[in-house]
Parts: structure tokens; C-alpha cells; sequence
């Protein structure tokens, strides 16, 4: 699978994909699943396409991935040793942690004192991303396709023109008069 401008190996990926998982957890795709620990019934952040989000040259982390995947199995590895955990070799040493000890490592990487907090944290925010927003998408792209994030939290469609109207007020009221040049599309002229 491509990622930016590398192919990354598929061990990469599911090390990704289980990072991903564990920011906005998803249910699994198949019993097979290994990546997705399953511990909810909905889709979550893989499923959303945070893979694909991650990896776009756009965003800046695309090239530091493959180095991202292998410091992840490197910790994880240290990880289990100071649990006395044994991990199974069938799979990567992050993706064969459990989801209670990846959320325990992934918060260790992430907390404030960490040295390569940043890194943790932008790959944390790209997941959360990819499921809140669909970034990697147009937003009407992203709700014609189905789009688990968006409709997991309630994003409304648009009108059958493609925009965007609401007829009330989100707030329950109207916070301020509307500009008089507002076109008739919500634009000011």
C-alpha cells in the first residue's frame, strides 16, 4: 500500500493501522483482524481511512512513518519486557500487544515529559482526524461514500444542491444579524 511517496511494507501498515486503532478504536473487519483489537462494535480511525490520511505528502508525516512503525515495535518490544509479556511473533511487536497495554504505551509516548512526544501526538491527531473529519476527503465525498467518522457523529448532509443550510440555530439562537451584503448562498458579496 502506498503511503506518500514510499511503499511501506505490510507489517508497517497494521503497526499503523493498530496505532490508529488504538486512538479511536473500531470493530474489526474480519475474525483474521489482528490490527484492530475489536473492542467496539462500530467503525473507527482505520476504517475511516487514517492510513491514508497519515500517509499524504500534504500532511508532513509521510515520510517519517516507516521510522515511526519500527520505533512503535521497538517500544513495544521494551514494553512487553518490563510486563513480562510474551508476544506473539506472528505478527509485529505493537500489533501484538494488547489494547489495554497499546493504550498504555501509546499515553507513555504521548505524555507531556516523553522526548518524542511530538511525533505521538501528530500521529494521534492525524487518526482522530481521519475519523472526525474525513481530512483525506471532500466532505460530500466522504458522506456519499459512507463515511464512519461523519456519520458516526451526526454530520449532516447537504441540501440537494451541495450546500450546506441549517434552518435553525445550533446554538438555539441566533448569535448575531446577519451581514446585509450575505448573498442568498450565505457568501458575502
Amino acid at each position: 500500500m502506498p503511503l506518500g511517496n514510499a511503499e511501506h511494507d505490510p507489517d508497517q501498515i497494521l503497526v499503523l493501522e493498530a496505532f490508529a486503532d488504538t486512538i479511536v478504536p473500531g470493530a474489526k473487519r474480519s475474525p483474521e483482524d489482528r490490527a484492530i483489537a475489536g473492542v467496539v462494535d462500530d467503525p473507527g480511525a482505520v476504517e475511516a481511512g487514517a492510513v491514508t490520511l497519515l500517509g499524504d505528502p500534504a500532511g508532513g508525516l509521510a515520510p517519517a512513518l516507516e521510522v515511526a512503525a519500527m520505533e512503535l515495535d521497538e517500544y513495544a518490544t521494551e514494553y512487553a519486557r518490563e510486563h513480562d509479556l510474551t508476544l506473539d511473533a506472528d505478527v509485529p511487536p505493537f500489533v501484538a500487544l494488547s489494547f489495554a497495554d497499546r493504550t498504555a504505551l501509546v499515553a507513555r509516548l504521548c505524555a507531556p515529559d516523553h522526548p518524542e512526544k511530538q511525533m505521538w501526538v501528530g500521529l494521534a491527531l492525524f487518526s482522530n482526524m481521519a475519523y472526525d473529519s474525513g481530512a483525506h476527503l471532500s466532505t460530500t465525498e466522504a458522506l456519499s461514500t459512507g463515511h464512519p467518522g461523519l456519520l458516526g457523529i451526526g454530520f449532516a448532509p447537504p441540501q440537494e444542491d451541495g450546500l450546506w443550510r441549517f434552518p435553525r440555530f445550533s446554538y438555539g439562537r441566533q448569535l448575531a444579524d446577519l451581514h446585509p451584503h450575505t448573498t442568498s448562498t450565505g457568501s458575502p458579496s
